[in-house]
């Protein structure tokens, strides 16, 4: 089986501009690609996991990946799949970002010895002339043939500003910058992307000749990477500070039965006649299995197998004891904090980390999600007494200890 055979027999390709002609330079390890990463945040989370693990993937069958942190588009940011415009971030947070996915990113990719690269899209954007882009890119593209495309029609109801509309030109304008500075031949993104990708491949071939090499495929990436990184409690970070070992373990252990298997497929590298197999016998004790083998691969793949083992450990002591483990996740609340010894249960849930906000804390309590010390608690008002240690329960798995120092 091929590279390019196992991508699509994982789901990963779901549009490309030449099956034939991609598929020969992923297989003969001759694709120079790159996929983009806009620095909104100063963590990369299970929403880019995807993209991050394709990168992995095709740099084992030989072929060099760019990471192109997206320092300069991301002074203005991408309207697709946004119902409103982005918050505008200063050059200084764009700046502290790139320098924090760069660490992480090495995680997954080799950068050693030329075999990929990390490139920022800032050197070349924050320093064109606004007529020179006019003139050499502007006068390339369609506004009628822009308009066209559903990233830009489902904003025009709601208002798009020139700024956000400008964002197409930026994304192919940069793939025709890494195409003439280091040779990459093909880009890789979502399935949200593919208009500012076809633009892209366009302007090459115009400016260079019909003869430039330059191919474009999309992913199942952008919609389910958006699907896997939503949860209860918020956003899953890939950094340990933001996402602990044994939380991030304990997002995969719980996915939805439905998405289990698509998950190893997409994410894990475990052997697809592995996983196709375990597929034919998904019920019960083998589904646990298989979300637990998720879990451990993908906490492994992002923190180490120590970590994985730790928190693979902690799981199964906490379940064993019924929810009770001196290896819990735990967090301290300063004496200063409580009121009377007690706390509101909405701050103790969005200070546990468990939710991002009150708003969801309410939700989640008002739904009957969380129990603290084996009580179900369904009064958003109610305040937890905090002179002993406390357990909370939040859904049927995720538990958490509370104590007041």
């Amino acid at each position: 089986m091929t590279c390019y055979e196992e991508l699509v027999r994982r789901g990963l390709i779901a549009q490309v501009t030449d099956e034939k002609e991609i598929s020969n330079m992923i297989d003969n390890g001759k694709a120079t690609f790159y996929i983009g990463f806009d620095p909104t945040a100063d963590s990369l989370h299970v929403g880019h996991f995807m993209a991050l693990c394709l990168m992995k993937r095709l740099q084992m069958a030989g072929n060099k990946p760019i990471a192109l942190i997206g320092g300069g588009t991301g002074m203005i940011g991408d309207p697709s799949g946004k119902s409103d415009m982005r918050k505008m971030l200063t050059k200084e947070t764009i700046q502290h970002n790139v320098d924090c996915f760069k660490k992480q990113m090495s995680r997954f990719i080799d950068f050693s010895d030329g075999k990929a690269m990390v490139v920022n899209n800032a050197d070349w954007l924050l320093d064109l002339n606004y007529v020179d882009v006019l003139r050499e890119v502007g006068a390339c593209f369609s506004v009628n043939k822009m308009l066209s495309f559903e990233c830009y029609k489902q904003r025009m109801e709601r208002g798009l500003t020139f700024l956000e509309f400008n964002y197409m030109i930026m994304q192919s304008y940069d793939f025709y910058m890494l195409y003439q500075k280091y040779g990459c031949n093909m880009q890789f993104g979502g399935d949200d992307q593919w208009a500012n990708m076809l633009g892209g491949t366009e302007l090459i071939r115009k400016k260079l000749g019909k003869d430039a090499h330059a191919m474009t495929i999309t992913l199942l990436l952008n919609s389910e990477g958006q699907k896997m990184g939503k949860t209860v409690g918020g956003a899953v970070w890939l950094d340990p500070e933001k996402t602990s070992p044994y939380d991030f373990y304990q997002y995969w252990r719980n996915v939805d039965d439905a998405d289990v298997i698509k998950c190893l497929k997409l994410l894990t590298f475990v052997p697809i006649e592995q996983i196709e197999e375990m597929e034919k016998t998904m019920q019960g004790a083998e589904l646990n299995k298989a979300k637990e083998l998720l879990a451990f691969e993908l906490t492994k793949l992002v923190h180490g197998e120590e970590e994985a083992k730790k928190a693979d450990d902690a799981a199964k002591a906490i379940f064993a004891k019924g929810g009770v483990s001196d290896d819990m996740p735990t967090t301290e609340i300063d004496q200063t904090e409580l009121d009377g010894g007690k706390m509101g249960i909405l701050t103790l849930l969005v200070k546990c980390g468990l939710c991002p906000s009150n708003g969801e804390a309410r939700r989640l309590v008002t739904q009957g999600g969380v129990s603290v010390n084996d009580e179900k608690v369904t009064d958003p008002k109610m305040m937890i007494d905090m002179a002993d240690a406390v357990i909370i329960k939040k859904g049927k798995k995720v538990f958490h200890k509370a104590v007041a120092k």
